[in-house]
Formats: C-alpha cells, structure tokens, sequence
C-alpha cells in the first residue's frame, strides 16, 4: 500500500525521493507511531515533505488517496447566533438600495449632520433623514447609505461610511503568533541578506584548514565576524476598522517578520497614514510619532512594508478631512507621496482576495499612488513582493 501511496505522491507533483520513502519505511517499522491514521499523516508529512510550499499540496494528494478510510458519524450544526440576530436587523433589497441617493459629499455630510444636532430631540428608527438606527438615513448605524456617517453602534456589514463617530479600541498585533507562519517565513526570506559584521566570533573552517596546512600542520584558528541579516525594514500596519477582518493573517505576518528581519520598525496607522503614527494601540491618543519624524528618523535604504486591506472611502485618501476619526489638514495620498519618495523600496501588502480589489474604489486609487506595488497576502504575493523589495 505504501508503494502505491509514493507512487500518488510523485503523480501529484510532489518532489518526494526513494531516501525519504526508505526512511519512512523505517520509522513505520519501528513503531515510532501509534496504529492511527492522524499519526500516519504527520509522520509521512514530516518524512516525505522538505520544504513547507508543499504542505497544502500534500494534504490535497494525501487527502484523495486515503478518502473514506475514517468515516464521519455525523456533524453537528450550530448556527452561530449572530445569524439569529440579523433577523432582527433590516434587510434592504437591491432595489431599495438602488433607489437610496448619496447627498453628494463629506462636506455637504458634515454641513446635514450640524443642522440634525441642533433640531434632533428623541431617537429615531427605520427613517431616511433623522440620525437613528436600521433607516436609509445618512447618520446613525445599522441601516443602510450608499455615503453615511456611522454614529454609535458597530457597522451593519456594508462599510459605506467616509466618516465614524464612536470611542473605538484597537488591539496590538500579536507578534509572537507561531502557527501558520512557516509559509510566510519562507517567502520573507528572499528579501534577506547576509554580511560578516561586528566581533570575530565564528570558526572559518575552510581558512583554518587552510592555514594550518600552510603552517606545516600546526593548527592555525581563522576567526570572522558572525553572519548578520543587513536589511531593515518600516513596516506600517493598518489597525480597526475592515482590518478586524484581517487579524489572525496579519498577525502572522507580523509574527513571521519579527523573526525574519532583525532590524525592524514597525508602527500603526487607521485606514490611511496621516501626520501621525503610534505604537501601542492603547495609548495611540496619548503617544503618537509624527510622520515627519519617521521621515527623517529612518534612512532611505529601509525596506516599507504597508500592511492593510486599503478599504475605506476615497475621501480618506484624496481630501484634507477624509479621515474618519479626526480632520486631517493634508490627504493621505500627500502623506502617502512623502513616504515612497523616501523609501524608494516599497510594497503594499493586502489581506483582501485579490479577486475583490477592482470593486473597491479606494483600492484602485492606492494601487495608482504606489505605482501598482500592491500584493495579496498569498505565498505567491509575498514571493512577488520580496522580489520587488530586493531589486
């Protein structure tokens, strides 16, 4: 039977060798593992697969080949009870959608939203003009509005709004994230490269040997200074918002560059970069950098690494105010300018499906801004973007 399964390997383009068959063979007659076929599969993976891009690929042939050998009773279904609740949230049709007019602009929103503060005395609900809830009006939270100001709740899933009034908490990214990172590991790692620096601490066996025959066989040490990692990397990663989506994939990258890269920088920004950044999310009100400051901090040759879904409102980027959370004096794309301009090496990093980026707006005129250096969040992504920072 483990012939016939080497043999499904190899025809699913798996580049395993007879050596690495032999040695499970070996392991398997030594009973280094229970009679499990859980046990089987991570003794095989370990056995047959040398390089970690192949892991989804083997779990596909192993998958084929050893289907059915464990049936399933049954799988219990539970609907989260989030799908409960969104039956008491209105639902709009495309027609109703279609029919809802955007009023034209954040400064008209702004200009609406001032007039409803001073004339609103009570909550409203299911309206098209008050600030209220589930409506079509442009403030409030839980309806829908083709240009809105989101105000008190959390979003009803169709991230519309250019603007959002609320206290919101953003969660530092876990940088010690392990599992699920290996792939990103190896695609980062193009982007390394190596120097003798410092002290002289590591043995050079090749000059020893070297030497010491050239000292007719009296032993001669040759010493040169360890081998270092010489990239540094500014790494800017967007926090809140859509990027809640995002967590778990962007905390492993994060996680897989703070092993990879030993000078790294990193900080925070929402949505868009603006004057400022921050470092820890908790106190992102009360210690903030200015970005004027990282420009001049950090020399050109530092690898800039974006990381974020780049979907929020155009305005965000192209108009001074467009931010959601404060009013910005210049646009982001300004900010966004000065810094690729400093740091000629750069790539955007995107977690959302490459497939969806032609209907975002906000997507396309970033995509414009970085010359095209946008990348998703995808072993191939990450390989095409190392190659382009390594240039």
């Amino acid at each position: 039977m483990l012939i016939d399964f080497f043999l499904h390997l190899r025809s699913a383009k798996l580049p395993v060798s007879i050596n690495e068959y032999l040695m499970l063979l070996e392991a398997m007659s030594k009973r280094v593992i229970e009679p499990s076929i859980d046990q089987f599969y991570f003794l095989s993976r370990a056995s047959l697969v040398k390089d970690e891009r192949n892991f989804d690929k083997f779990d596909r042939a192993f998958g084929v080949y050893f289907k059915g050998i464990e049936s399933i009773p049954g799988i219990e279904t539970e609907l989260p009870l989030d799908w409960l609740r969104r039956q008491f949230q209105r639902e709009f049709t495309a027609e109703e959608k279609a029919a809802i007019e955007a009023m034209g602009g954040l400064d008209k929103l702004l200009e609406r939203l001032k007039q409803l503060l001073d004339e609103q005395k009570e909550r409203h609900e299911g309206g098209r003009r008050w600030i209220g809830t589930n409506g079509t009006s442009p403030f409030g939270n839980g309806g829908f509005n083709p240009e809105g100001i989101r105000i008190g709740g959390p979003s009803a899933g169709n991230r519309t709004a250019v603007k959002v009034w609320e206290q919101r908490a953003y969660r530092d990214y876990d940088d010690s994230v392990e599992l699920g990172t290996r792939n990103i590991k190896v695609a980062l790692r193009r982007l390394r490269r190596f120097a003798r620096e410092g002290a002289e601490e590591e043995l050079d066996l090749e000059d020893t040997i070297a030497s010491t025959a050239r000292n007719a066989g009296w032993l001669d040490l040759r010493m040169v200074p360890e081998r270092h990692n010489t990239i540094k990397v500014l790494m800017l990663l967007d926090v809140g918002g859509t990027m809640d989506d995002h967590i778990r994939q962007t905390e492993e990258l994060f996680s897989a560059a703070r092993t990879e890269f030993k000078h790294l920088e990193f900080y925070y920004f929402h949505n868009c970069v603006y004057d400022y950044v921050w470092k820890n999310n908790r106190r992102r009100h009360a210690e903030r950098s200015e970005t004027w400051d990282i420009l001049r901090k950090y020399n050109s040759d530092y690898r800039l690494i974006f990381v974020g879904d780049a979907t929020m409102s155009p305005y965000e980027v192209l108009q001074p105010g467009g931010s959601v959370e404060y009013t910005n004096e210049e646009a982001g794309a300004v900010w966004l300018r000065r810094l690729v301009e400093r740091f000629p090496k750069f790539a955007w990093l995107n977690p959302e499906p490459e497939g969806v980026w032609e209907y975002r707006q906000s997507i396309a005129v970033i995509r414009q801004l970085l010359e095209g250096r946008m990348y998703p969040v995808t072993l191939q992504g990450l390989e095409r973007a190392m190659r382009e920072l390594s240039k």
